[in-house]
């Protein structure tokens, strides 16, 4: 761990209260959250200097999955090493995970009521808008060359014509942007610090016994299971999901929906919307998939156990590699994110990840628009008023997935 300032420095208790605030009051999506963290830590409580949470805006960038978790863990870890990085983590992580327990079991077993599903669609449509805001405002801050463009086309059609994997074009997306280096492109200096490779074999280390013990219980008890292959599937996407949570839900819906056929379309897009109305990271909507498939896959006796099961081993794999990435490499950060190679490749991944949004905001909006194959008008205006909210008036997620739900209570 790196020294602070005992002046500014929190207590233990302090520190892991905030992070558990933080994990009740985290609405907005990545980019809020990691804004709340940086004005109250850096600008209010001044616990932090802005060069260290720049540190852990860069590492977030660099590593698959949640960048909101994992600039907290870099906090945690900053402030109290590894013991702190692990509480802030599973404090933020927390409220949302328990709260979405509630609300998937409320959708299972009640979701299909006139009332129920009336107001989902609704929130199925704020999904759509909500998807499409995010898409425009992506590929503004992602498309800024000719070749950005070709890349996210070819990303796009990659995924959505060739029906390939969303993790191999977010790859082809860095090969392509690392295979246009200039010829006289000049090498950054980096700082080289002393490496500690004991300690990055120890936390991996760690991190695969804590891997392996929820599956070689699943794997003894029902192998072959709907568990086991969820739990080892969002493991591989949690090791390979690049470009942000909408790009990584784009993957698993395919996974889920086409491959493995889990869950249904439906259900891919009411995850969405349950998980934005909890606090924590958006990729808590891959525990709700659990919970889904688990539910789904098991006789009605024994849906609640299953359910259960597959939703804590889908968190357990989706959110396990970011604590180990964080804390392993933590130390490493500021010589890794200064290579120009790397900066390239990031680049790639960026432009990739606006084509792989842009066919699962297709995909999605297909299923909702036009469930009969026709376009639905009611979910139509909602989906679009929600849009102009969003983009337009500046109201708030909250609010606006409120208004569409009362929006499809009236439709309904």
């Amino acid at each position: 761990m790196l020294a602070v300032g005992d002046s500014t420095r929190p207590s233990p208790w302090a520190a892991t209260w905030y992070a558990l605030r933080l994990g009740c009051l985290s609405f907005g999506g990545p980019a809020g959250q990691i804004a709340l963290v940086s004005r109250e830590l850096v600008e209010e409580r001044r616990w932090l200097p802005a060069a260290d949470f720049a540190r852990a805006l860069n590492l977030a960038m660099l590593l698959p999955g949640p960048e909101a978790l994992q600039t907290v863990i870099y906090v945690g870890w900053r402030l109290y090493g590894a013991p702190g990085g692990i509480v802030a983590g599973l404090a933020f992580l927390g409220p949302g995970a328990v709260l979405l327990v509630g609300l998937s079991w409320l959708y299972m077993r009640w979701g299909a009521l006139a009332p129920v599903a009336a107001g989902l669609t609704g929130l199925k449509a704020v999904v759509v808008a909500l998807v499409s805001v995010a898409l425009v405002s992506l590929a503004r801050r992602m498309l800024r060359a000719r070749s950005d463009y070709g890349i996210a086309i070819g990303a796009g059609l990659w995924v959505a014509v060739l029906h390939f994997s969303s993790a191999v074009a977010l790859a082809l997306g860095a090969l392509v942007t690392l295979a246009m280096r200039q010829p006289h492109e000049p090498t950054a200096s980096v700082a080289r610090p002393t490496r500690d490779y004991g300690h990055v074999c120890r936390v991996i280390g760690a991190g695969l016994v804590l891997w392996c013990l929820p599956w070689g219980i699943v794997h003894i008890m029902a192998p072959g299971s709907v568990a086991e292959q969820v739990y080892l599937t969002l493991t591989r996407v949690a090791l390979g999901g690049f470009g942000g949570a909408y790009a990584i839900v784009s993957w698993v819906g395919q996974l889920f929906v086409q491959d493995h056929h889990w869950i249904g379309v439906a259900d891919l897009t009411a995850g969405i919307g349950l998980s934005e109305t909890t606090p924590g990271p958006l990729l808590l909507v891959l525990q709700f998939y659990g919970f889904a498939a688990g539910w789904l896959a098991a006789t009605p006796s024994l849906a609640w156990i299953s359910a259960i099961s597959c939703a804590f081993l889908a968190s357990w794999a989706t959110f396990l590699p970011s604590f180990v990435l964080v804390l392993a490499l933590a130390p490493e950060v500021e010589s890794l994110v200064a290579r120009p190679a790397i900066a390239r490749a990031l680049q790639g991944v960026g432009a990739a990840v606006v084509g792989v949004i842009a066919t699962f905001a297709v995909g999605v909006g297909r299923a909702v628009l036009m469930p009969q194959g026709m376009l639905d008008w009611r979910p139509t205006v909602i989906a679009a008023g929600a849009g102009l909210l969003l983009s337009r008036c500046g109201v708030g997620l909250p609010a606006t997935m409120a208004l569409g739900i009362v929006a499809g209570w009236l439709t309904g």
